[in-house]
């Protein structure tokens, strides 16, 4: 049996697949094989140690990955076991709560948020303040909510009762956004982990039945964990500690969001006891490729020092390509993808074109366009995120929970002529008896101000299909529902063919979970399982086209013929990472940069291109990750002029002196994002924000609602604790 789960295994993956106690680290380059290994070590620990695969918890990023790993899993280990701790932190954090949320009074069908749902939140919350977009966008309301939800400290507002009325405006919005949550047991993505964090810490006994459940942890693309995530899974690793992490520093490309990679690189530090394991060959790309991909990564800090190498062929040289605009750029691209169509005997989609920022596809789209190539973009607008989807959830929703939520998106669609007065008249009478809305409507209908053609309709519709929910699968229930409440109709008085296409993608979709479950799902089950999910989960076509995407997108991909794009300082590296002036900002672009690179099985080509950069407001250049590159590591083709190339290096020279000047700037900064400090004039305030490149702070004061940058050299502010 040992020998069937270590076949194909170099020396370093069996290394890894047989060292299943204590702590483990594992350092897996691109293209090393690290899903490999680690479904090949579930398999070996259920295999050779007898241990149920229901006591592994094995977590990943995505649902993507996740599903594929449960795949390779149930391939070695037979159909019938049970993967489902195979799972994203989210859904595990989901699996805890359905389990024990009980023990702070929510119920098991709790509901799951997401952006639309905090939205619909937040139109209550501002009408209910006499609030409008002028005075806060929705956008700085959820990030200021994420800012708050960073902290456990909201949670005792909600479950311990400790009630504020707040000193300022977003303490308010903050306040009636969590009190509308709990009024319907609804959990955002944010609430997840922290709900399943504070139950472990109020609740001894059931961390400690989780971790004694828990025998076995791993943990896939640990540099993109944040420091929570990681708290929270080495949490359930205290009795049994078994702690087995896999990623790629070089990799970190989600900083910006919460991704720590000194976490992964100073593993061996939190645990001295720890085994690394450098798995450093790549099966994926040619040598030319992957010698570059090291070459550039070298200048990185935070790292874990390694070469990466390979035993494919050596195939062709990578390409660099300046084009004197960006239509040159473009078709210089096409025409490349042409020629590999024609003499190399590629398809369309072996080639896949990155970017660093969405604007650049706009110049490569009508290139492909004009030379009539076939081309697909992923990313976007998420698939469940588009507007027919969303009506159509939120009826399921409303069917099974009742929430506010689905109800506020649905009542009036299609139009009944039920307009914000009469939700307004709804909410009252929900309000006075602490009731749904949808419930306050059918016990008040015959009130006045409630009593509408509209509102009957609704009703009798909702009721009619509660009946066929109990008797029909989803997919029939989702027919009825586009039949019976007219959607199908208005939308195609819309005459917009895309959304019809992807309400019929939508319930294919269904049907094919249907068959593939063999068994019932209910509606409950598919509506969680939906929730979680993302557009990149989503089952790509088999349609021969060019695949465009950003370097984010094309994270854990790979494609026969890579193309990136815009390599121009101010797009990579981005014209925001430049601002900051820091070192760790530009380590993440050089990352994304690794990124691409290593996407790359046979052929890989840098394009840039002259002209007008519209991010940094001056002429275009090359990237300065670009003069990092010794020439003998690619073939370059189109002229870069010498007075290009000094402009250029004038530039990074002037970043240099600035930098030297931020460098001193750090020297004067007192006080951090949070602190609370006292101004001799403005009285209370909070800092905001530190802008070492200005050497400002931006100090919020609470009394007067107003905030004003503070110079660094002012001696006055004094830190006071609140």
């Amino acid at each position: 049996m040992t020998n069937r789960l270590l076949n194909n295994l170099n020396e370093q993956q069996i290394d890894a697949v047989k060292t299943t106690e204590g702590y483990v680290r594992v350092i897996a380059g691109a293209g090393s094989g690290k899903t490999k290994a680690l479904t090949s070590r579930f398999a070996y620990i259920v295999e050779e140690l007898g241990v149920s695969s229901s006591n592994i918890l094995c977590v990943t990023f995505t649902n993507k990955a996740a599903e594929e790993m449960r795949k390779r899993v149930k391939a070695l280990i037979g159909d019938n076991a049970d993967v489902s701790l195979i799972s994203t932190y989210h859904g595990f954090c989901v699996r805890v709560l359905r389990e024990d949320i009980n023990k702070i009074l929510y119920p098991k069908s709790f509901i799951i948020m997401d952006v639309e749902d905090q939205k619909t939140i937040l139109r209550e919350v501002f009408a209910e303040l006499n609030l409008t977009s002028k005075d806060l966008s929705f956008k700085t309301a959820l990030r200021e909510i994420t800012v708050r939800k960073s902290s456990l400290e909201y949670l005792e507002y909600i479950l311990e009762g400790r009630k504020d009325k707040g000193q300022n405006e977003m303490d308010r919005i903050f306040q009636r956004y969590i009190e509308k949550q709990q009024r319907n047991f609804a959990l955002d993505f944010d609430d997840l982990m922290n709900y399943a964090i504070y139950i472990f810490k109020k609740h001894e006994d059931v961390l400690v039945k989780w971790q004694k459940r828990i025998c076995y942890i791993q943990v896939d693309e640990v540099q993109d964990s944040s420091e929570k995530q990681f708290s929270f899974i080495e949490m359930l690793s205290q009795i049994n500690k078994n702690l087995f992490i896999v990623g790629d520093p070089d990799q970190t490309i989600y900083e910006w969001r919460g991704a720590t990679p000194k976490i992964l690189v100073d593993f061996d530090k939190y645990f001295p006891d720890t085994k690394t394991i450098i798995m450093n060959q790549n099966y994926r790309s040619t040598p030319n490729i992957l010698n570059l991909g090291n070459h550039i990564i070298k200048r990185n800090t935070i790292r874990v020092d390694k070469d990466m190498f390979t035993e494919n062929v050596q195939g062709v040289d990578v390409v660099h390509f300046h084009g004197s605009t960006e239509t040159e750029e473009s078709l210089w691209v096409v025409n490349e993808i042409k020629e590999l169509v024609k003499e190399k005997n590629a398809k369309y989609s072996d080639a896949a074109i990155l970017y660093r920022a969405n604007h650049v596809s706009r110049s490569i789209e009508q290139a492909l366009i004009k030379e009539n190539i076939p081309y697909t973009i992923y990313g976007g607008i998420r698939f469940f995120e588009r507007r027919e989807i969303k009506d159509i959830l939120a009826y399921l929703r409303l069917l099974e929970f009742g929430d506010d939520f689905s109800f506020l998106q649905v009542i009036n669609l299609p139009t009944r002529g039920l307009g914000r007065k009469f939700i307004e008249n709804v909410s009252k009478y929900a309000e006075l008896s602490n009731a749904s809305l949808f419930n306050a409507l059918i016990e008040n209908i015959n009130q006045p101000e409630l009593i509408r053609s509209g509102a009957l309709e609704f009703i009798k519709l909702i009721d009619e299909l509660k009946i066929l929910k109990r008797i029909k699968s989803i997919s029939d229930l989702v027919k009825d529902i586009l039949d019976k409440s007219g959607l199908t109709k208005v939308i195609r008085a819309d005459g917009d063919e895309d959304r019809l296409n992807n309400i019929k993608e939508f319930v294919n979709s269904i049907i094919l979970l249907e068959n593939e479950s063999g068994e019932n799902i209910s509606l409950e089950e598919y509506l969680q399982e939906i929730s979680l999910f993302t557009n990149m989960d989503l089952k790509d076509g088999s349609i021969d086209k060019v695949k465009l995407m950003t370097i984010h997108t094309s994270k854990g991909l790979e494609f026969p013929y890579v193309f990136l794009s815009g390599f121009s300082e101010g797009i990579l590296p981005s014209a925001m990472s430049i601002s900051e002036r820091t070192a760790s900002a530009l380590e993440e672009e050089r990352r994304l940069t690794y990124v691409a690179i290593t996407r790359a099985e046979k052929g890989f080509y840098i394009t840039e291109s002259e002209g007008y950069n519209f991010n940094t407001g001056s002429n275009k250049y090359p990237s300065r990750f670009l003069f990092e590159i010794n020439e003998a590591f690619y073939v370059r083709k189109g002229t870069l002029r010498q007075e290009v190339i000094e402009e250029a290096k004038q530039s990074f020279e002037r970043e240099k002196e600035k930098l030297a000047l931020l460098e001193k700037r750090k020297n004067l900064v007192l006080f951090s994002v949070g602190d609370h400090v006292n101004h001799p004039i403005l009285n209370k305030g909070r800092i905001i924000e530190v802008n070492e490149i200005k050497g400002e702070y931006t100090v919020l004061f609470e009394e007067r609602n107003v905030t004003r940058p503070i110079n660094f050299l002012y001696g006055r502010l004094e830190k006071i604790e609140i």
